[in-house]
């Protein structure tokens, strides 16, 4: 844990506004990979099909993330976010690798890291360890015939997330960044875990919280 970054960053943030990469998945989409370069050797014989795990590609084709980061960075990102936005064991259970949280968001911010650091003696570059919303809501069922079940609970998020934030931290994030956001109640999920990891390591990191708001009466994706 390098926190002399995180004090760069803040004194940076001081003198002028610094700009955050684009889309992962679209930039990937381009490379047109298939089922192996999802799969890789390591899961050849994986019971379901991996195309489209965006995330388990820092495992199997890291070369290909990499050099997504370092064509953000060549287009003159300060921040890059880690290949992690489907990184929790809710998101991965639907390929049933949940118990690969951890090691994806480490692989990833190792990545991104090692993609910031190749320009570090022209410019400085952080990484924003990528928290996303998961593929579950926990204040609302999507069922309207079972309005009163809810398919994922706080505590089951804050347990993923805090494996998601350690993974990414150890991996070399500078940042945290809660995004997208389509339930207030699995970001404050997110923020919970966030700082209870804060508070074991007795460091905090800077934080980025992002919420797309749909209509002018303020609501979000999800209409909260």
């Amino acid at each position: 844990m390098d926190t002399s970054r995180v004090d760069q960053f803040k004194q940076l943030l001081g003198k002028r506004i610094l700009t955050l990469d684009g889309a992962m998945g679209s930039l990937i989409q381009e490379y047109k990979l298939k089922e192996e370069d999802f799969g890789g050797e390591r899961f050849k014989d994986h019971p379901v099909e991996l195309k489209g795990n965006n995330e388990l590609l820092s495992l199997n084709r890291p070369d290909v993330i990499k050099n997504i980061h370092l064509a953000y960075i060549d287009a003159g990102c300060d921040i890059i976010e880690t290949n992690t936005f489907n990184a929790t064991s809710v998101s991965q259970a639907e390929y049933q690798l949940s118990d690969l949280v951890y090691e994806i968001n480490y692989e990833s911010a190792k990545i991104a890291r090692e993609a910031a650091d190749s320009v570090a003696s022209q410019r400085q570059v952080f990484v924003a360890g990528s928290l996303g919303p998961t593929s579950k809501t926990a204040s609302f069922n999507p069922d309207v015939n079972h309005p009163g079940d809810r398919p994922v609970t706080f505590d089951e998020l804050v347990e993923t997330y805090l494996i998601a934030v350690e993974g990414l931290i150890s991996g070399g994030a500078d940042i945290l960044l809660v995004e997208t956001i389509t339930d207030t109640l699995n970001a404050k999920a997110a923020i919970f875990a966030i700082h209870e990891y804060f508070l074991q390591v007795g460091i905090e990191y800077p934080v980025i919280i992002s919420m797309t708001v749909t209509d002018e009466g303020g609501g979000n994706i999800s209409g909260q």
